[in-house]
């Protein structure tokens, strides 16, 4: 065997740097460490989605969805526990600026929020009198306001949540809890996905995945009124199909990929959409986000198993 996935099947110790971590461009020397590796924390489940990080317990959540589960991995032990189950077929994960999980939930095609006292709040289920299609991954505003994608991933089958007929077009709505109001952000893709601000927040990245033809993520400009998005251009397509995507606080994009050997894993886009620097894992990866003590351990769900990897960059406040 060789490639990416030989390494998990040895106990022989990866010589640094790591060769799976690839780069590409000067300007991802930087962010590579060349003594820290990819490790895999976890593994054992069928499709892993939604990894977000709590500081304050030093612990990771991620979505198991199949298994219709939130799992919780404790980052002073490696120990993985159950957080939620069920899950309602959990799907994207996020904070607010509060500190409580936001959840985009499959099988009840909603958003909810979990109150500090473990209370589920349902905070968007419908659209004009009939249920969302199947909410897909979210983030949050700095003025508090939830976008998120509705892309029916849930509701096209049984494996990920349950059949239902799509009752709207795929979108990517914005609600605001201090009004209560749902609006739409973006109406113009055909099936929107992973989604993450700029942080200074005038750009709103999208992934569009559409269930034929190409697969390539979008960026849309910021209202000056915050409430929709516009202009929207393809920030960069062909280096594989993203699906979950994150900004660190420098404006580069953290992208989920699957592709296979050689594009299964992340890739990391400038700014500009320049692919500066990729991490190649065994398995694809739908998801990451950015945590551990000072936010600079990229952890990265990936069908079976969740990776992690200590980077010189740091997570943007919001994914």
């Amino acid at each position: 065997m060789s490639g990416p996935a030989a390494r998990w099947e040895s106990s022989t110790p990866v010589r640094y740097p790591d060769p799976d971590v690839v780069v590409l461009d000067p300007r991802f020397q930087k962010i590579f460490i060349g003594n820290a590796g990819i490790q895999r924390i976890a593994t054992g489940f069928d499709f892993t989605e939604g990894p977000v990080w709590f500081g304050d317990g030093r612990y990771l959540l991620f979505s198991d969805i199949p298994n219709d589960r939130i799992l919780r991995w404790d980052e002073t032990t490696g120990g993985v526990s159950v957080f939620r189950n069920p899950s309602h077929y959990a799907n994207g994960n996020t904070r607010d600026r509060q500190g409580r999980l936001i959840t985009c939930e499959h099988d009840t095609q909603r958003v909810t929020r979990t109150e500090y006292d473990g209370t589920v709040v349902v905070l968007a289920e419908q659209w004009e009198g009939k249920k969302l299609t199947g909410p897909n991954d979210v983030v949050v505003k700095s003025d508090g306001t939830i976008w998120f994608s509705d892309n029916g991933a849930g509701t096209r089958g049984n494996y990920l949540g349950h059949t239902a007929p799509q009752q709207h077009p795929f979108r990517v709505y914005r609600f605001d809890p201090r009004t209560n109001t749902l609006t739409i952000a973006v109406g113009d893709m055909a099936r929107p996905n992973g989604l993450c601000f700029s942080p200074d927040e005038t750009r709103l990245y999208v992934v569009d995945t559409p269930g034929t033809g190409p697969k390539s993520t979008w960026v849309y400009d910021i209202v000056d009124d915050g409430t929709t998005a516009v202009n929207g251009r393809v920030f960069f397509d062909g280096a594989g199909w993203a699906d979950g995507i994150r900004c660190d606080t420098e404006g580069n994009v953290w992208a989920g990929l699957s592709g296979g050997e050689g594009q299964d894993g992340v890739g990391v886009f400038a700014p500009d959409g320049t692919l500066i620097g990729r991490i190649l894992l065994p398995e694809r990866c739908a998801n990451v986000c950015f945590g551990g003590r000072k936010r600079n351990r990229l952890f990265m769900a990936a069908s079976q198993s969740v990776y992690a990897l200590y980077v010189e960059a740091q997570g943007a406040v919001g994914g």
